[in-house]
């Protein structure tokens, strides 16, 4: 089974997530589970768990369909110890609300050397990151998503993800969602049949497919290798139809949430239904 959904608004509180994943025809979704624009957010109380949990079972989405985002603040690989410490308590207080909802996934945004560092360096803090955070916490797995390579993001290269997870102790603690568009726009020409073949036989054989914990379903504004990350609808940019296509009939990935984070909320019920019909063609 694909779990395919968007990532949809938690206003008003986190339970309001799992009713607006249904009414778009969601099978999964992604949230945030905070404002992603603050450092700090007021706990979650026993009526925001209980209630998103209720719903969840009523919705029927279970913990392995949803993935929540960390806040954009975050920089695991910060190379100044004061304002590292403050992204890794944020964290942790992330994956923290994951556990309290009973979600298994928490997905982030690897971090930036903001050319201070070397690149090798940032990897290895934000390694360093994930396992100072998977210790304090017991059941969340650690989602490195890749990036388009814009500015000093780390994780535009299938490398600099293996090189990651290849220095997390938890090592079944942690693995890595793809999104289309910074794919494209890092490089990899997912746009044809070819392309998207030999993009993902590189990525089995540098990170692993048993690493594909889940994955962002979006077309891009901009060009191949572009390393600008701005995203489409669906069929309207430079990436097209086909590999969502691909993606729909390829068993490798059954089983992980499927999101949009396409910047039209009014067509995600649209891009849905398509997703699920390519499946069946």
């Amino acid at each position: 089974m694909k779990y395919i959904g968007a990532h949809v608004s938690a206003a008003g509180g986190v339970e309001n997530a799992p009713e607006n994943a249904m009414e778009i025809g969601a099978t999964g979704f992604a949230l945030f589970t905070k404002n992603q624009k603050q450092w700090n957010a007021k706990p979650l109380t026993d009526d925001n768990i209980r209630e998103f949990k209720k719903r969840c079972d009523e919705y029927g989405f279970s913990p392995n369909s949803i993935i929540p985002h960390d806040s954009y603040l975050i920089n695991l690989g910060h190379p100044e110890k004061v304002k590292l410490q403050k992204s890794r308590d944020a964290f942790l207080d992330e994956l923290r609300r994951c556990e309290q909802l009973g979600i298994g996934l928490l997905n982030f945004h690897p971090g930036s050397h903001l050319n201070q560092i070397s690149e090798t360096e940032c990897l290895k803090i934000i390694a360093d990151s994930i396992n100072w955070s998977l210790q304090k916490t017991h059941s969340v797995k650690a989602v490195i998503e890749n990036t388009a390579g814009q500015g000093t993001n780390m994780g535009y290269r299938f490398e600099h993800l293996a090189e990651i997870i290849g220095q997390v102790e938890q090592i079944d603690r942690v693995g890595v969602c793809i999104d289309t568009a910074h794919t494209f726009a890092a490089g990899y020409d997912i746009s044809t049949e070819d392309g998207f073949t030999e993009t993902f036989e590189m990525f089995d054989n540098i990170v692993g497919f048993d690493k594909l914990f889940a994955m962002h379903v979006n077309d891009s504004k901009k060009e191949l290798g572009s390393r600008v990350d701005r995203h489409e609808s669906l069929g309207d940019g430079f990436i097209g139809w086909k590999p969502f296509e691909l993606i729909m009939k390829d068993v490798r990935f059954d089983g992980i949430p499927l999101i949009l984070e396409t910047p039209n909320p009014d067509r995600w019920p649209e891009e849905i239904r398509k997703l699920k019909n390519l499946m069946k063609i």
